[in-house]
């Protein structure tokens, strides 16, 4: 185990953990935007920036994405990281005006209008191509989790200031299932996913929602439940009607209490 000491005070950790695992294990506050644990660490947003001290001097580095290989200090709130953060805050609100959560971290650090950037002018609106463009800061959650789950229906395309999020020329795309995992992971909202009247609205396409047999509770599109169906393999599921999560669970409890004589209750 190594010792780590963070803002003054020590901890252990394991050989290969990264700094920002530590820092929450211990409750120690690092803001992130790009950052899920169910996605390996992208390093884009940098609002993760600590100092660390290993022996040879302080260095600032991504803290989602830095392995820890010895003893060392980290300091997560001094006037250098600080400074750093604003800059970084300022930058994003430029480019995302509308992020309730990007204006959040910009209240908590303080940050303020600088004549050093020209403020993007808010974009109103309902589209979901004018909700990405005011609120999206390219973080790359949504199409990292979309390629995790090997449907690839949304991807960053572009460069420079024209880069965006969108799907393939920009027209409802085919591969999308409807799930809703990107906008799940979105940390700004930039995302728009809406449910009314059993159907789910997401990148421009309208999806049915299939109801549990047993609760009657909408738990996915027609689409999403053919795809689990094929990863998994089967063309339907025990042979009967499409249940949610957790009576599928509840379901699968009883058959196996009843199976080893245990009371159900």
């Amino acid at each position: 185990m190594l010792k780590i000491k963070i803002n003054g005070k020590t901890y252990e950790a394991e050989k290969g953990e990264y700094v920002l695992e530590v820092c929450r294990r211990n409750q120690v506050l690092v803001p992130t935007l790009c950052h899920h644990d169910g996605i390996p660490g992208l390093a884009v947003c940098r609002l993760c920036v600590v100092e660390v001290n290993e022996g040879s001097g302080n260095k600032v580095v991504a803290s989602c994405v830095y392995p820890l290989g010895r003893d060392c200090e980290v300091l997560t709130e001094s006037e250098k990281i600080k400074g750093i953060r604003k800059t970084i805050l300022l930058m994003l609100k430029t480019m995302a005006p509308e992020g309730d959560r990007l204006a959040s971290l910009c209240q908590i650090y303080g940050v303020e209008e600088n004549e050093r950037f020209t403020a993007a002018s808010p974009v109103k609106g309902i589209s979901q191509e004018r909700r990405l463009a005011s609120s999206c800061v390219l973080c790359g959650l949504c199409a990292q989790a979309c390629a995790a789950l090997g449907t690839c229906a949304i991807s960053t395309v572009g460069r420079g200031v024209g880069k965006k999020v969108s799907t393939p020329y920009d027209e409802p795309s085919a591969d999308c299932i409807g799930c809703g995992s990107c906008a799940a992971v979105c940390p700004t909202k930039a995302i728009e996913c809406t449910e009314a009247k059993g159907q789910r609205f997401i990148w421009s396409r309208k999806f049915t929602l299939l109801r549990c047999a047993i609760c009657g509770k909408a738990f996915a599109t027609e689409e999403e439940y053919a795809w689990a169906l094929k990863k998994a393999a089967v063309s339907e599921i025990d042979g009967e009607a499409p249940l949610c999560d957790t009576c599928r669970k509840k379901r699968s409890a009883d058959v196996f209490a009843a199976a080893f004589g245990e009371r159900v209750g």
